[in-house]
């Protein structure tokens, strides 16, 4: 739908101001603002097919422009997020006076079906984290660094839940202070503590060891602000390359690489606080969500929990088995 019709130079130009404002009020990551400006590159080019701007949208325009993505087969969460983007930016022009009311307003997103999250179970993760150990063994050079950054950056994952754009853009300033916790700056640029167990910690100590011992050539990668640094543009090792050498490991260590990610970690890691008797808010603040309904996809977790406490443990349900049986 957006190659159609090019979109209104202004309607263009108003949505670079909107974006501005959010890497500059709200410190929006780069990856939100690309979002931002394809959503809403997108509506202005269907807005403009219709002959209408974004200042002079009416709520029916709005609904218009919601059935036609339906129409054209867009899944829910696509259209919800799309109708988001563009609540968002009528939000911006009714504060900057732009227009007096909200043609947004009112108007109900799709509902989204909320799907469990792809996990690891503890026997999984303890095979994944062994195999990365073990690769550290037959390596020296610059080989045992990789290895090393990678068994680190597993540990590190699984110990905090970090966010992937997270752990690979860490600054080597983390190290400062006390070195059970580390400061992360998440989305929107807010601060949160998370904590590194020993496991995390010993990884860690030994990547660094290894990154800075000049027979391995890599004083030009490790004299940087980074954490994790590498040769790519941004100077830190990237989501991409993260992923691509968790796969390989997976499958190196017989488990299904097609299912398994640096996202799935982050859940494994959610859902095992929980299954160990983590309560819901603890988890939300380690990962660092913007509210807590983010973290209630996890409850699936509890209520697995709750019903095998009472398989086990009420005689009411031994006795419905035995009758069953």
């Amino acid at each position: 739908m957006e190659r159609d019709t090019a979109a209104n130079p202004d309607d263009l130009q108003l949505i670079e101001a909107f974006l501005e404002m959010l890497a500059a009020e709200r410190g929006a990551a780069s990856n939100t603002l690309s979002a931002y400006r394809r959503d809403l590159a997108g509506a202005a080019s269907y807005f403009s097919q219709q002959a209408c701007r974004f200042h002079h949208l009416t709520p029916g325009d709005v609904s218009g422009y919601l059935r036609t993505l339906s129409q054209n087969g867009e899944a829910a969460s696509t259209r919800a997020r799309r109708l988001s983007a563009l609540r968002q930016l009528c939000r911006f022009m009714v504060l900057e006076q732009m227009i007096s009311t909200d043609p947004t307003h009112g108007i109900t997103g799709p509902k989204k079906a909320r799907r469990l999250p792809k996990t690891m179970n503890i026997k999984e993760v303890d095979i994944l984290l062994q195999s990365a150990a073990d690769r550290c063994k037959a390596r020296t050079g610059r080989e045992l660094v990789r290895a090393l950054r990678l068994h680190c950056l597993l540990e590190i994952l699984y110990a905090t839940g970090l966010r992937v754009s997270e752990l690979v853009s860490l600054p080597r300033t983390v190290l400062r202070g006390d070195e059970r916790v580390m400061t992360v700056k998440g989305k929107g640029g807010r601060e949160r503590l998370v904590p590194l167990n020993n496991s995390a910690r010993r990884a860690l100590e030994r990547y660094l060891n290894a990154a800075q011992n000049p027979d391995n050539d890599l004083a030009p990668t490790v004299a940087t602000r980074w954490l994790f640094p590498s040769r790519s543009a941004s100077g830190h090792l990237t989501r991409q390359r993260f992923a691509q050498d968790l796969k390989e490991l997976a499958i190196g260590a017989g488990l299904d690489g097609e299912t398994i990610s640096p996202h799935v970690l982050r859940h494994a890691f959610a859902s095992h606080l929980l299954d160990r008797g983590a309560d819901l808010r603890t988890v939300q603040q380690l990962l660092g969500p913007a509210d807590i309904s983010t973290t209630e996809i996890y409850t699936h977790v509890l209520h697995e929990r709750l019903k095998k406490l009472v398989e086990d443990h009420h005689p009411l349900a031994k006795t419905t088995a035995a009758k069953g049986d």
